[in-house]
């Protein structure tokens, strides 16, 4: 029977229960490998129930340094009987399958094109721990020492891990050590080691980090001048304000009084959480939110109000797979044209589209100035796998010098020397107006904020020509707003061609992968990764410049493809959708062999 064979090139899966305690081991097992200087990003795969279903935690290897999915499992480690049948048809020929062999497999899982490698985890933990506990947890930490025989990695590493795991709970280290080592022993009595597919030490991961993005989101909000959170718990974004919970207790309080210089409200509803933060940006705070698809339907009329009465506010919109409650712990790029355009009327709101945590992190802290340069909810477009799942990135950067942009602020002095406020005058012409906050100047500078029709100095009408006029200055100051936001990263390919491809978000990782593969069959690709909406004119001309595009995005009804559509004026035939909507992070076998379909009917 034929091995599969790679060094540090593989990905492996393990099938647990929820609820068992694995997730601590399978980390451990990940970050490892990160420590030996090898590339490695991980995925969480779990349920919306809170115990008792299948979950998996899927790792890939690259030493070439491609972080996205890859369609395939190498090595296959299941713990959970009700998703064997599943787990075992996923592998590879040649590849490996590590159980439970407590109890003899059953022949009808038994294939004869991949090798097998039984462990009696459960026998060896009744023998060696008396707690019911101990034997569950150990278990898992079993069957990671065993992995570190079968793919050589260094058990030092190991040790170091659980050593800064178990900070302060120091008794706790040796038992793992020896959960480690019996593992350990059992591959060395009975099994040849290291596999074919084994790790080697490199020097391939540099100063990265490993994070996941919401940890990155929350981080960005302290260090973007936050001191309000509202917000209502939803997967996969109650993480965001959990993280920024921490962190502004680290950084937040007062060293001597112990004082907490800033608020988290958990609101009754996503409506009332938004409407808080409106209210506290309003008032001067830098507040904002965070939330999923359901929560930015809730929030719609409130995200009108702000978007009309022009209104500073964040929002993090960390995306998961719907219709309606959908599948709350799958990933996908769904929430598009929802955020772009919530709330009734003629509505546009900024968006943007983090690629990476390092990228959560600065979108969020450019976030608060944009909201406030541009007056207007500012929502940042994340989604399940880059919030929930680590990833490899570049350290965060921050200039203790940097100001924040609070935009265009009458204080009392600049109110004294004007005849009048007018709280939406056009009067530099990029059609944003000068605000005050509450409470500036004693007798000027106050206004009614209204949701509904208003003139230039805040005042109700229903003039038609008035309205018209306000509504022309909003679309102005989308027009200006081009120019402030991200700029697309655009790549020429090395081989001149007239075909791009377009992508955005967690697609980055296979998309970067796919044009690799795809230039080794001869078809070359331009490229551009759009950051933000409104489109700078950047991305119309890279349209303008190739007789075919490629849209990469995991949705079904091709939302940014629509945006573009509708946004530039694109002829629909021009753009071609690469999609993906399974609920899993799109990988680089998908976008290759959508894209080859294509090129075979042109």
């Amino acid at each position: 029977m034929q091995h599969l064979s790679a060094i540090n090139d593989f990905v492996i899966r393990f099938a647990n229960v929820n609820g068992t305690g694995s997730a601590s081991a399978n980390g451990l097992f990940a970050r490892a490998i990160f420590r030996m200087g090898i590339p490695v990003t991980p995925k969480n795969i779990f349920p919306s129930n809170i115990q008792g279903l299948p979950t998996w935690y899927e790792v890939r290897v690259s030493e070439k340094g491609y972080l996205g999915r890859r369609e395939g499992i190498d090595f296959m480690v299941c713990m959970n009987p009700q998703s064997m049948p599943k787990d075992i048809a996923s592998v590879k020929p040649g590849g490996y399958f590590l159980y439970d062999s407590t109890k003899t497999l059953h022949r009808e899982f038994i294939r004869e094109d991949i090798h097998y490698i039984g462990i009696p985890l459960m026998e060896i933990c009744l023998r060696e721990y008396a707690d019911p506990r101990q034997r569950q947890l150990f278990k898992n930490i079993i069957y990671v020492g065993a992995l570190s025989a079968l793919l050589d990695i260094e058990f030092a590493v190991l040790e170091t891990l659980l050593a800064e795991m178990f900070l302060g709970k120091e008794k706790l280290i040796a038992p793992n050590i020896k959960a480690l080592q019996l593992g350990i022993q059992y591959i060395h009595d009975h099994y040849e080691y290291p596999l074919h597919i084994r790790l080697e030490r490199r020097d391939l991961v540099g100063n990265r980090i490993l994070i996941d993005g919401n940890s990155a989101c929350g981080l960005g909000a302290v260090f973007a001048g936050a001191t309000v959170a509202a917000w209502y718990p939803i997967t996969p974004s109650t993480s965001v304000v959990e993280a920024f919970s921490e962190y502004a207790e680290q950084f937040r309080t007062d060293p001597e009084t112990g004082k907490k210089n800033y608020a988290i409200v958990q609101a009754e509803d996503e409506l009332a959480a938004i409407g808080m933060v409106i209210g506290a940006n309003w008032n001067g705070a830098r507040s904002f939110t965070a939330t999923s698809g359901p929560g930015v339907s809730l929030m719609s009329e409130f995200l009108g109000l702000a978007y009309f009465s022009e209104i500073p506010a964040v929002l993090i919109d960390v995306q998961r797979a719907g219709p309606s409650t959908g599948m709350p712990t799958r990933t996908q790029q769904a929430d598009l044209i929802a955020s772009a355009y919530a709330s009734h009327g003629d509505t546009r709101h900024v968006l943007l589209f983090p690629s990476t945590p390092k990228e959560c992190f600065d979108d969020v802290v450019a976030a608060f100035d944009l909201a406030e340069r541009l007056q207007t909810p500012i929502i940042v477009m994340t989604d399940l796998d880059l919030g929930m799942n680590d990833h490899l990135t570049a350290p965060f950067e921050w200039d203790d010098a940097r100001v924040y942009d609070r935009g265009k602020v009458l204080d009392a002095e600049e109110l004294e020397n004007i005849p009048k406020f007018g709280r939406y005058l056009d009067v530099d012409g990029d059609g944003i107006p000068y605000r005050t906050y509450p409470g500036t100047h004693p007798a000027k500078g106050a206004y009614v904020t209204r949701g509904t029709s208003h003139d230039e100095y805040a005042g109700y009408t229903e003039d038609s020509g008035t309205y018209k006029r306000n509504v022309d200055r909003l679309l102005k100051k989308w027009d200006t707003a081009k120019g402030l936001v991200p700029a697309p990263e655009i790549v020429q390919a090395a081989t001149p061609n007239d075909c791009g491809v377009i992508f955005f978000g967690t697609s980055i990782y296979s998309a970067a992968e796919s044009i690799e593969l795809l230039a080794e069959q001869d078809i070359h690709l331009d490229s551009m990764r759009l950051r933000a909406f409104p489109f700078p004119e950047s991305v119309g001309q890279f349209i303008a410049d190739h007789e075919l595009v490629f849209v990469v995005e995991q949705n079904r009804d091709a939302q940014m493809r629509s945006m573009l559509i509708n946004e530039l004026g694109i002829d629909p035939k021009k753009l071609i959708p690469v999609l993906n909507y399974d609920g899993m992070p799109i990988t680089a076998d998908t976008i290759v062999k959508q894209i080859i379909a294509n090129f075979a009917t042109v």
